[in-house]
């Protein structure tokens, strides 16, 4: 009896090794992860997914012998293994292999993630920069968000039996968004400086005129600084209301830059519709235009 419990307690620990070794590994799943998720996201997302994918293979890594130096780490990772379509690693640096390889190796299983205490480990890695300073909301906010969408890729694969994020209570630091006086400028200078602007250039060559859409654009539409260039005139849509006019001008496109350091893979600009929304489905950029006598 006690040499049949023995050998029923040692093929139960074979059996739990034998898992073990043929379980996932967080760094292979994130490969899988970042060629699903390449042909759907827009190019500055592909570069900030490939980031957080970064931060997070650094968290779930073992301390064991042979580590790179944290540099060399991460620019293995972020130029060679998270990308798509991915380098042949053969062609790489001897060094950029070796780190790639000791990725491989040291990486934790992808169930190490129902562990609370892995869970927090990589949670207060998304909150910190490179240098260890807390990082801005914004940036702690766009990590967790892919975090959490490569978690549930993992819940629907079948890969985690168990949601590892349900228990955790993790906050990101909220910072309260006010206009600042000091580089906004108020409506009556806003229509100040258009006025002025007006004036540039000689009336023939109408430069000055030209620069008003730009910079109303700007102002009275929200626009960040590229995104009037992209407007064009024929698909202004003008209207009279409450006497003044005003300019419906849709931007189905936008440029977005991105990773400059391997062009042969992904162009290093994009033209895309804003995210989340249809290139003819796009919210239009409404300009007011002071009619004459308006003060």
């Amino acid at each position: 009896m006690v040499r049949a419990i023995k050998e029923a307690a040692a093929d139960d620990f074979g059996r739990v090794r034998n898992e073990r070794a043929l379980a996932l590994s967080w760094y292979a799943f994130s490969l899988e992860y970042m060629e699903a998720r390449w042909v759907q996201v827009a190019a500055k997302t592909r570069s900030e997914t490939n980031d957080a994918l970064c931060s997070i293979t650094e968290a779930m890594l073992r301390r064991t012998r042979g580590r790179p130096d944290d540099e060399l780490l991460r620019r293995a990772l972020r130029n060679w293994a998270f990308v798509v379509p991915r380098p042949d690693v053969r062609k790489a640096p001897t060094e950029v292999r070796l780190a790639l390889g000791w990725v491989a190796r040291a990486s934790r299983p992808l169930d190490d993630l129902l562990d609370p205490a892995v869970m927090r480990g990589v949670l207060q890695a998304l909150r910190l920069k490179r240098d260890g300073t807390v990082a801005a909301a914004e940036t702690q906010r766009r990590k967790r968000m892919t975090f959490v969408n490569a978690v549930r890729y993992a819940i629907e694969l079948g890969q985690l039996r168990a949601d590892p994020l349900a228990n955790i209570s993790w906050r990101i630091t909220e910072t309260v968004p006010q206009v600042d006086p000091r580089v906004v400028v108020n409506p009556v200078q806003a229509r100040s400086l258009l006025c002025a602007v007006s004036y540039v250039g000689g009336y023939g060559r109408a430069r000055g005129r030209r620069l008003v859409g730009l910079f109303a654009g700007m102002y009275y539409g929200g626009c960040g600084r590229p995104k009037p260039l992209r407007l064009r005139c024929r698909t202004a849509n003008c209207r009279q209301r409450g006497g003044a006019a005003w300019s419906f001008m849709p931007t189905p496109l936008r440029r977005q830059e991105v990773d400059r350091q391997r062009p042969e893979s992904r162009p290093a600009r994009s033209e895309e519709s804003p995210a989340g929304r249809h290139a003819y489905g796009a919210t239009p950029a409404r300009t007011r235009q002071p009619v004459a006598g308006e003060r």
